[in-house]
Parts: C-alpha cells; sequence; structure tokens
C-alpha cells in the first residue's frame, strides 16, 4: 500500500469517526440504529437535576482501632451497592470526618424526596452468623410444648461478607446461593464450619433469622454454597438481603436535604456558553495564525469536544458543575500539542525539508514534549481524583478523560489531515500556510 493509498483510508477512518461521534452525542431515539447499540443518556449530576442528601453517623465504637477505616469504608460500599440494586442513577457516597465522628455523605440525584431515598437505603441492618448451641437445663423453655432453638453469636458479621450472588446445581439446575468471605472472614468460616458439621449456622439480619444450612463438611477457602428448595426469586431475594445488608456497623440518620436544580442550571447554561466562546476564539485564532494548518487544528478541536461528549454518554461519566469546568479546560488544553507541532514543522521547512518528510519529522520532534506535558497533567488528575472529594474526582476524571483524547485527536486527527492534504498538489502552495511555514522550495 502506498503513503497516499494510506493518508486516504486514514481520513475516511477519521471521517467515520466524526460522524460515529456526531450520532452518538445526539438525544437518544433521533437515530434508531444508534440508540440500539447506545441506549444512554447524559447522566446529571445532583447539582444539575437536583435530588436528596443524606448523612448517616457510623457509630465505630463496637470496632477494634487497626479496623475502624476498614469498617468505615465497608459502610460506603454496602450502602452504595444497595442503592444500585434499585437503580438510583449514578449515587455519589462518600465519607467524612475522623473515626470519632465518621460521617457518610450519600448524594442520590433525581430523588427529590427525601422519604423515598430513605426507603432505598433501609433501616441499616446488621448482618451476623450464629452457632446453633445444645439445649441445657438453664435455657430449656417451652412455648406450646415446642422446645425453642438457641443460637450463640459468632465474630463473623457482614462486615466479613464481600458478595452473595445466585447461581445454579451443575447437576440439578436448582438455584443456589453463592458466599464470598474476604480473608479474615474466611478463617473465621473455617472454624465455625469445623465445629459445626452436621450442625446448622444460622444467618440473621437485624436479629432475625433470614436462612440456617446445615454445614455439610469443613470449609476452608471461604467460599460457601447455599443449597435447599429455593424458587429462582426466592434465591434472588436472599442474595439481594445478603449483600444489602451487610453492613459492618450501624449507621443513624442525623440529616437530609432536598437539593435543587435551578442554580445549578443556571450555571450550567453560562458554562456551556463559556465553553463555545473559547472554543470559537481558539478556533479563530488558530486559522488566523497557521491558516490552513490552523483550519485543521480547527477541526481536530471540535472532533475533540465531540469525541469527549461520546466518552462522557458510553462510559456513563456524571456530568456536574465541576466536571464541566474540567472539559472546558481540557478543551483549552488540547491546542498546545497542535502549537507544538506546527512551530516544529516551520522549523522543518525553513530548514529545507520538503513538506511530506517535514510533516512526519515535526511530529517526530514534537512527541516528546507532548507525551511529557500530558503525563505530568495525568499524574495530577490521578492524585486528585484519589484524594480529593466528590466534587474533585469528577473534575479530575473528566479533565483526565479530556487530556487522553487531546493526545488522540492532535497525534493522530491532526497528523493524518496534513498527511492527506500534503499528498495533493494544491496544498503545496504557501499561500494557504503563515508566513514562514512555507518557503520557495516547497512550492
Amino acid at each position: 500500500m502506498t503513503t497516499k493509498q494510506k493518508s486516504l483510508w486514514g481520513l475516511a477512518g477519521v471521517v467515520l469517526l466524526t460522524v460515529l461521534a456526531i450520532l452518538i452525542v445526539l438525544p437518544t431515539g433521533k437515530v434508531p440504529v444508534i440508540s440500539k447499540i447506545f441506549n444512554k443518556n447524559f447522566r446529571l449530576g445532583l447539582d444539575l437535576q437536583g435530588g436528596t442528601q443524606l448523612i448517616y453517623h457510623a457509630d465505630l465504637s463496637t470496632i477494634q482501632g487497626s479496623n475502624k477505616s476498614e469498617a468505615l469504608q465497608g459502610v460506603r460500599d454496602v450502602i452504595e451497592r444497595r442503592v444500585n440494586a434499585f437503580g438510583v442513577s449514578e449515587p455519589r457516597v462518600q465519607t467524612t470526618g475522623g473515626v470519632s465522628d465518621a460521617r457518610v455523605v450519600v448524594e442520590l440525584a433525581g430523588i427529590k424526596n427525601p422519604d423515598d431515598a430513605i426507603k432505598l437505603i433501609g433501616e441499616t441492618p446488621i448482618l451476623d452468623f450464629r452457632e446453633e448451641v445444645e439445649i441445657t437445663a438453664e435455657n430449656l423453655k417451652t412455648e406450646n410444648g415446642v422446645l425453642p432453638i438457641a443460637w450463640k453469636p459468632t465474630e463473623l458479621t457482614g462486615r466479613n461478607l464481600t458478595r452473595a450472588d445466585v447461581s445454579f446445581d451443575q447437576n440439578t439446575g436448582a438455584p443456589e446461593i453463592s458466599l464470598q468471605f474476604d480473608s479474615q472472614g474466611a478463617k473465621l468460616f473455617e472454624d465455625i464450619t469445623g465445629r459445626n458439621v452436621g450442625k446448622r449456622v444460622g444467618i440473621f439480619l437485624d436479629g432475625s433469622p433470614l436462612t440456617a444450612p446445615t454445614v455439610q463438611t469443613k470449609i476452608s477457602d471461604g467460599r460457601a454454597v447455599i443449597t435447599g428448595t429455593y424458587r429462582l426469586e426466592e434465591a434472588k431475594q436472599l442474595a439481594t438481603r445478603l449483600n444489602a445488608g451487610a453492613l459492618p456497623v450501624a449507621i443513624t440518620l442525623i440529616n437530609r436535604t432536598s437539593v435543587g436544580p435551578t442554580l445549578g442550571r443556571d450555571s450550567l447554561g453560562r458554562s456551556m456558553v463559556a465553553g463555545i466562546i473559547g472554543l470559537l476564539t481558539m478556533v479563530i485564532y488558530m486559522i488566523i495564525l497557521y491558516r490552513y494548518p490552523g483550519a485543521i487544528a480547527a477541526f481536530a478541536l471540535i472532533l475533540y469536544a465531540l469525541l469527549n461528549l461520546a466518552v462522557y454518554k458510553v462510559m456513563g461519566v456524571t456530568m456536574t458543575l465541576a466536571g464541566i469546568a474540567g472539559f472546558i479546560l481540557s478543551i483549552g488544553m488540547a491546542v498546545d500539542a497542535n502549537v507544538l507541532i506546527f512551530e516544529r514543522l516551520k522549523e522543518e521547512l525553513r530548514n529545507g525539508r520538503q513538506l511530506i518528510p517535514g510533516v512526519t519529522g515535526a511530529f517526530a520532534e514534537a512527541w516528546a514534549s507532548i507525551r511529557d506535558s500530558n503525563v505530568s497533567s495525568l499524574i495530577t488528575c490521578a492524585l486528585l481524583y484519589m484524594l480529593g472529594s466528590s466534587i474533585v474526582r469528577g473534575f479530575a476524571l473528566t479533565l483526565a478523560i479530556g487530556i487522553l483524547i487531546s493526545m488522540f485527536s492532535a497525534i493522530t486527527v491532526t497528523r493524518t489531515l496534513l498527511q492527506a492534504s500534503s499528498n495533493l498538489k494544491l496544498f503545496h502552495n504557501k499561500k494557504i500556510y503563515a508566513d514562514g511555514l512555507a518557503t520557495e522550495g516547497n512550492k
């Protein structure tokens, strides 16, 4: 395949990518075929569409000092799983405060009634595992002539349960529930099953028994299967309750607030106007300064914005005001790579190189600077995302996505368009370039 053919194929790929990005960004339903594949709308955060904010206090007094941070993180994970199970769009759950004054902040976009949100999260049940103990003279009491069953609490609780899922017996196809414990839970479960072979182990939620399977053998790998005559719906319900109830500590609701979207929508409108003005200003500036290459950079910049929006929609990135700020900032950063490339191209042509090898050399020489500057920005984004609050994390995420896509648009899109046009004699004329970007020898 010749260089010209490669350039034409690359140009076709850029056109196809542009069309695909436009179709994805269009509102769901406008293009039926695309809507079936990417059946998503843009996700708006709490500050843009309103919703409910709940603040819980986590009681860590019963947890040993070394395990308090782990327990608080477990509370956050469980609440997030519980809300996700009910279909709330992109809940935001974070922990604040110290170990002695731990708080769990839950933000639920689109939930206008705090009572509905509280019902979604539930009454903070606590899951624990208990051993069946022998009836003695001390606890022998009868009710209607029926001997009671005594249960002894163990150290194994919901904080040790990593996951509960519905599976199916390979021989009979009957539904069953598979349990997965963490490393500490696996050791505790091994001890419990070892001394209770042939006996029952009860799983209790808020003091009420969920199920009491009989131990068939000692289990050492932290994986257990609960079998029985479950219907599929019963098995799903039990697995959901096990997951939802796996709170390591008790939490108490201390504040609830309904958040309106009015201020967010006003700020969103102003932010979008500012973004459009900034984008158009950079487009005009690049065209005036670099002429034809500037027009290519302008197209790459517009495609960059479309690709960002398409990625947000496909990946389900939640759009918040902080995230939009990161997106707008990344648009300004996206033009940097094109400036480096075009300035390097000036040097290549002034040194007497022809246009086609000059384009290749310019990209090769500019790549090191583009890579280093963007990698340093990505490291900053990673630190902000890991250590920042929810608002800062949204900013860091959209900025990081923008940086990655800007590298692609500058290195791939701009390069493909320049190489494709450089094979045409029309684009060898210096009049379509900025002063000094071409020489008499490059006509």
